[in-house]
């Protein structure tokens, strides 16, 4: 049997493995994201390329030798240059001497049956939507939670309490097969998070809003965990983008992209590629809903958030938001963004006890 593999963004591993192993496939995830899976991704990938297309080189390379012979790529267009990165890993994969199947997702992809066909033979859809309703249920579930996570470690009663519980509900979830079962264990970890509550540990409440590209933003090992160091300075966290929520925009059953675009009508009105516009869009809500700041993640080398960041000071001053710019490679150290966080954190306490004080980080 065919043994399909992915890269890792996040906890997109749950989901995605639930919906092609009830579909009958055998699943093969790629080793946790480490060291040497970042090696392996800047031996073999061009230097010029961003880091997720080296890390996610490395995820492939580290599954086709423990047996993957399909891969699922995402694909794209426009101006960002991840719409190239599927055929440029499967180049570079051949070079190697990998023999695999590849199936990119992308716009327009339902169109190529026959492709479908190939890679997965004939699945009707009497399977294809149960096993999808399952996967999207432990996808929403699981981005419920997290949002709990996120705004809830900088008062947690004891320390590490909320990451503690969080692992058991990524451990549960992902054995998880029936709905009611994914929906029970929902308030059971609700419940367990909103039980390790306690006191803020700034002394008050300060609340940052995430933006950027979207693999900076879901994943932790690239982004050296900037979700938990800012929950352990006491910094709640709210992010935009999602698993579910990309989904929701690249299938068409959303109109937040609308919103979104709207609010950054007035500093950037077209299409630059990638989450560019979302990271002024969502600036701009995270200003008018009143958070004390916001953090813009990236890959170096990104055109969109390198358009965006340049944006971002003039959004600052109007919007009257302190903003913290942060490009990552091969070479970001947890050292040095620690130091920025806590300059960042402290300049946020001082401009709240203020209420002034220099807006652009």
């Amino acid at each position: 049997m065919k043994k399909i593999t992915f890269p890792h963004m996040g906890y997109m591993n749950v989901p995605v493995k639930t919906f092609f192993e009830s579909l009958g496939y055998e699943v093969l995830i790629p080793p946790k994201i480490s060291r040497k899976t970042l090696d392996l991704g800047v031996k073999y990938g061009p230097e010029f390329a961003c880091l997720p297309l080296k890390i996610n080189l490395g995820n492939f390379i580290e599954a086709m030798e423990e047996g993957a012979d399909v891969l699922i790529m995402g694909g794209g267009c426009g101006p960002c240059r991840f719409g190239y990165y599927a055929e440029v890993q499967q180049e570079i994969l051949k070079d190697l001497g990998y023999e695999f199947e590849i199936f990119v997702i992308e716009p327009g992809i339902l169109k190529n049956f026959n492709k479908i066909k190939n890679i997965f033979g004939n699945i009707p859809y009497s399977k294809i939507i149960p096993s999808a309703k399952l996967a999207w249920k432990k996808a929403l579930v699981m981005d419920d939670i997290y949002k709990m996570v996120l705004e809830n470690r900088a008062k947690e009663k004891e320390t590490d309490i909320i990451d503690q519980i969080y692992n058991d509900f990524l451990e549960e979830i992902d054995n998880l097969m029936t709905i009611d079962a994914i929906e029970e264990i929902n308030s059971k970890y609700s419940n367990k998070i909103n039980q390790s509550i306690g006191e803020y540990k700034q002394g008050i409440e300060i609340r940052v809003g995430l933006v950027g590209e979207i693999y900076l933003v879901l994943e932790p090992y690239v982004n050296l965990d900037i979700e938990k160091k800012l929950g352990q300075l006491g910094v709640s966290v709210e992010k935009n983008l999602y698993i579910t929520s990309w989904l929701k925009h690249f299938l068409h059953l959303s109109k937040e992209q609308e919103v979104i675009e709207k609010k950054a009508e007035k500093y950037l009105k077209n299409f630059v590629g990638g989450h560019g516009i979302d990271s002024i869009g969502n600036t701009v809500r995270y200003a008018e809903k009143g958070f004390d700041g916001v953090v813009q993640l990236a890959p170096f080398t990104c055109m969109p958030e390198i358009i965006s960041e340049s944006i971002l000071p003039s959004v600052s001053k109007e919007e009257n938001i302190p903003i913290l710019s942060l490009f990552f490679d091969e070479h970001s150290g947890d050292a040095g963004l620690q130091t920025r966080l806590e300059a960042f954190v402290d300049l946020i306490v001082r401009r709240k006890q203020n209420k002034e004080g220099i807006l652009y980080a």
